[in-house]
Parts: structure tokens; C-alpha cells; sequence
């Protein structure tokens, strides 16, 4: 098994949605107009949080769904079957300000198949980037508007963000790979 540290605990993870949600307030004080979109599997349950803390900050629900970006993906050739998780988008996009939100930021390949798949469900105003954990290493000229915690890291470790396990903590760690 390889070595592992803890980046993010629990306590952690809620201090930086915690600013990620105020962050995204201050930039947007129309609140009506901004809706989330979590990517598959690891941005949903940001998303949702993060709905959460602006629905306080706002004293209003805010649109939240999930986007499956496997479809898009440029890497459809390289891969195994596709793992389809649903797409639920319940609101129009179109005009609004969307907030997509992921758990680790790699690439960026991930975020330009949702640009993609997102083109579908409408045309935006603006669209902006929520991401826990920024890694580096980045392959397309992607950048996050609201990041958790830059992770410098090395092509061979891995982050990995536990969230919604029975009987765990939230964390985030990030693996030793072996060297190369």
C-alpha cells in the first residue's frame, strides 16, 4: 500500500467551503442568478454543500445538480467502457451564472468535457470553476476561480477526497505512488 498523508480533515474541508461559498457570494451578489453544478462523482457532493452554506449566505435555495461528463471525454478510446452516472440539471442554465465544481483539478481535461457536455443544457452567462484541491500539472489552459487548497504534486501520487462514507471522517489525502 503506498504512504499516504492527510492534506484536508474534516474540520478542514468545511473552513475552506466555508470561504469557497463566501468567495462565490461576494463575486455574484445577484445570488437568484447563480446556480451549481456538480461534476461526477467527486464534485456532487461539494456542490450540494456548498448550496447549502450559500442558501444561508443568501436566505434563498440555490440550484444545485450533477453533470456525467464520461461522453465528452477526450480519452474515450484509451479508456474501458464508460461508468455513466446520471445528469440531473432541473434548471435552465441559460442566462445564469454557473458555478462548476469538482474535487481535484488534474489536467483539465475533466473540466473541458464538462464545458462540453454543459454546452447542452443551454448557454450561460458566465461560467466559473470550484475545485477542492488543485493539483497542478495541468494540460489545457484551464484555471479554477475558487480553489480549496493548492496540492503540489508529483505525476505519480494521487489525491484522494473521501466525503460521505458511513462512519468516516471527510478527508482528503494524498498518496505516495511509487517512483518511477
Amino acid at each position: 500500500m503506498p504512504d499516504s498523508a492527510v492534506i484536508l480533515n474534516a474540520a478542514a474541508i468545511q473552513r475552506v467551503l466555508t470561504r469557497i461559498a463566501h468567495e462565490i457570494a461576494e463575486q455574484n451578489e445577484a445570488g437568484r442568478e447563480v446556480v451549481l453544478v456538480g461534476i461526477q462523482r467527486g464534485g456532487v457532493p461539494l456542490a450540494r454543500r456548498l448550496g447549502d452554506l450559500l442558501s444561508g449566505i443568501w436566505g434563498q435555495p440555490v440550484p444545485t445538480g450533477s453533470l456525467d461528463v464520461s461522453m465528452h471525454r477526450d480519452d474515450l478510446d484509451r479508456r474501458a467502457a464508460p461508468n455513466v452516472q446520471p445528469t440531473v440539471i432541473p434548471f435552465d442554465v441559460t442566462g445564469k451564472t454557473v458555478v462548476l465544481v469538482d474535487d481535484v483539478l488534474y489536467s483539465g481535461r475533466t473540466i473541458r468535457a464538462a464545458l462540453d457536455a454543459l454546452n447542452d443544457f443551454g448557454r450561460p452567462r458566465r461560467i466559473r470553476l470550484a475545485v477542492l484541491v488543485d493539483r497542478g500539472h495541468r494540460e489545457l489552459p484551464i484555471k479554477a476561480d475558487f480553489v480549496g487548497k493548492n496540492v503540489p504534486t508529483a505525476r505519480n501520487e494521487n489525491v484522494r477526497v473521501r466525503l460521505d462514507r458511513a462512519d468516516e471522517e471527510d478527508e482528503v489525502v494524498l498518496e505516495k505512488g511509487e517512483a518511477h
